[in-house]
């Protein structure tokens, strides 16, 4: 899987059961592979002094500090110390607690430190251990195994290095900060800030979610052979990497015709939300669906047809408000019928007639169906409102934000971004759908309890409409042929690299939801050349075949 650009990501559990079934079950010694994985660690250390610092092992005040805890983590931080020492920089290791009561290959490697003459500071409670001025700290306090909130030596520690970190002194973690809980990205009262981090074996979820992305720094991969599958274990997630993605996105035969690519019917639109409405079906047809059709309120037909000149727009009956009205009912389902995929819910309002709309639609179009904004508060208003989702035979996504998802599963937004991957989980075995959770590292998962984290996209698409152009992208690619999951993760991954690459040219302030639509098919682009340069490295054994990856990668 990650020769193809894919990576894998596992919880706390998982990576335990293949540590455990690396030693137990293929004989390879746990010892073994602590060395490997703290040579790991001290190679990317030498590879970031030189990048990152005034480099000067003359200088008097330059130093490496190994942050150690009392488990396999600090294990790791000890062959991490012996081998910089071996190298001739100057080490000192701060152990957080009583060196009598390590264990195993962590107190073996406690007793190889030594041996070398490694200097070591016992830093119990209470007592200070001294940070360099310049060089760098290496974070091996706690590792995938912590579930609590810090306290005591770990977490002053912890505030000790984020003190340190500055422009002379870089963190480096060990696995991941310490302080974060591995499943969820979430800080367990206070977590290290890295420069950079080190995971072993396969990358964690909590690296791919926020706030352990933000903290976690450039992120790399150590492969020192712990295994990939085992019996029993299965993998929580997996994210793509660039050339991945640009694979997975719709083909585009040279003899195709505007027929080949589908027909998406967009339902939106209400008084003072016209844009929503035009931004969905102006984004459905730069994500490459053939044709795009708007059913939008009578009152807002004129605006609309001049407004969406590459849409049909076809206006049905309103509330005489220009919201929705339950007698367009019919006509929208003739409508759909004749459709590959309807998305439905930007700008539509929560007007009860609409509401009553929704619920009926959602019960009556057959085929495939995307849902977004108030298309989602509709059933959020009613409490059977889920089992109208659950009984649809045809392909459902939903699309919400925190909020959304949490007035559906009865919530709070602070609820859903603490475990995103287990609020996305059951949402969508609630309503047997698809569901992109939206926000920084977008959540998609399936009712197979599949689950794609999506690394693109960041600050500028805090700007209103950009989530309107998603729900049009999303509907594009199902139109096109992928299926439910792929469509909504690649839906994700097209949108935020958009607007990373929008970014990278104006910044993240201003950007405006319409700009966004219209990069999409360059950026869609450049992800397709990117898969066929990847495709031609790996025939010549490029990048993908080492054995120390960038995650993502690219």
């Amino acid at each position: 899987m990650i020769s193809s650009g894919i990576w894998p990501l596992v919880g706390a559990d998982e990576m335990r059961a293949l540590d455990r079934h690396t030693i137990d079950g293929l004989g390879v010694p746990g010892d073994l592979l602590m060395e490997s994985a703290g040579r790991a660690v001290a190679e990317r250390v030498l590879a970031c002094l030189p990048k990152r610092l005034r480099f000067d092992a003359a200088d008097g005040r330059f130093e490496v500090c190994v942050v150690c805890g009392g488990g396999n983590n600090g294990g790791d931080g000890l062959v991490v110390a012996r081998h910089l020492q071996g190298l001739g920089l100057p080490v000192r290791v701060a152990l957080l607690g009583d060196p009598g009561k390590l264990r195993g290959d962590a107190a073996a490697n406690l007793a190889r430190a030594r041996a070398v003459g490694v200097a070591l500071d016992v830093a119990l409670e209470g007592a200070p251990w001294r940070p360099p001025v310049r060089g760098a700290i290496v974070d091996a306090i706690f590792g995938t195994g912590l579930t609590r909130r810090v306290e005591g030596p770990g977490a002053e520690a912890i505030a000790r290095i984020n003190q340190a970190r500055s422009a002379d002194v870089a963190v480096i973690a060990v696995d991941l900060p310490s302080g974060l809980d591995a499943d969820t990205g979430q800080v367990l009262g206070v977590a290290v800030a890295a420069d950079e981090t080190v995971t072993i074996g396969l990358p964690k979820l909590g690296l791919a979610l926020e706030p352990g992305r933000s903290l976690s720094g450039a992120v790399h991969v150590a492969r020192i052979g712990i295994a990939d599958e085992a019996p029993g274990v299965a993998v929580k997630g997996r994210l793509y990497g660039r050339a991945a993605a640009g694979r997975a996105l719709p083909r585009r035969p040279r003899n195709a015709h505007k027929g080949s690519f589908g027909h998406v019917l967009v339902v939106a639109g209400s008084e003072g939300k016209s844009g929503a409405a035009h931004l969905a079906s102006l984004a459905a047809v730069r994500a490459g669906a053939g044709l795009v059709t708007l059913a939008c309120p009578a009152g807002l037909g004129e605006v609309l047809e001049i407004k969406t000149t590459e849409v049909m727009t076809v206006p049905v009956p309103d509330t005489g408000d220009r919201a929705l009205s339950s007698e367009a009912r019919g006509e929208i389902l003739a409508l759909a019928a004749e459709r590959d995929v309807v998305a439905m819910g930007p700008g539509i309002g929560l007007h009860r007639e609409t509401v009553a709309l929704v619920q009926a639609l959602a019960a009556g179009i057959a085929g495939p169906l995307v849902i977004d904004a108030d298309g989602l508060n509709a059933f959020a208003e009613d409490p059977a409102g889920l089992a109208v989702l659950k009984g649809r035979e045809a392909p459902t996504i939903l699309t919400p934000h925190p909020g959304e998802a949490a007035r559906l599963l009865g919530s709070s937004p602070a609820e859903i971004n603490g475990d995103r991957v287990g609020a996305a989980r059951e949402l969508s075995s609630r309503t047997a759908s698809v569901v992109l959770l939206k926000g920084a590292s977008s959540v998609v998962a399936d009712v197979d309890g599949g689950v794609i984290i999506n690394p693109t996209g960041g600050p500028g698409l805090a700007t209103g409409g950009t989530g309107d152009v998603l729900t049009g992208v999303v509907a594009a690619h199902l139109a096109q042929g992928l299926e439910p999951l792929e469509a909504a993760a690649m839906g994700a991954y097209l949108h935020g690299a958009a607007a990373d690459e929008l970014e990278l040219r104006q910044g993240a302030a201003g950007l405006l939801a319409g700009e966004l639509a219209d990069a999409l098919p360059a950026v869609a682009l450049a992800l397709r050349r990117c898969a066929e340069q990847q495709m031609t490295e790996e025939c010549v054994g490029g990048p993908e075949l080492s054995l120390a990856l960038s995650f993502p990668g690219s």
